[in-house]
């Protein structure tokens, strides 16, 4: 089994790339993070075209994850206890295996607001 995950800092304007990627490998389950779109607009036809379930959070402009995968999605948690940001989405693939797709900020300077963000 192939387990993948790329920073793709914005789907659709890296779609092209993702796409052929895929097609060269073929991973089993792919997590993406900073992908910049709403879930609504995730460009979800190519990757069903492909074989994949789609599980996706995102957000305008900002953060978004989702988890791609030829093993049946179940169990999808989106956010983590009380945040509000597109950054952790949680999916069980197949019958026993959980993955997590995860954007972490980056927290800037070491005492900053951000680092503290982080942190929590």
């Amino acid at each position: 089994m192939i387990v993948a995950t790329w920073n793709v800092n914005s789907i659709r304007a890296r779609l092209e790339r993702v796409l052929q990627w895929l097609d060269r490998t073929e991973p089993d389950i792919v997590c993406l993070q900073e992908t910049k779109v709403v879930d609504a607009d995730f460009p979800a036809d190519p990757f069903r075209a492909r074989g994949y379930e789609l599980a996706v959070f995102g957000q305008k402009a900002y953060n978004g994850v989702a988890i791609l995968s030829r093993l049946p999605l179940q169990d999808v948690r989106r956010g983590l206890d009380g945040e509000q940001e597109a950054r952790f989405l949680q999916a069980r693939c197949g019958d026993r295996l959980v993955v997590c797709s995860v954007y972490v900020p980056n927290g800037g300077t070491v005492g900053s607001e951000a680092w503290d963000y982080k942190l929590r």
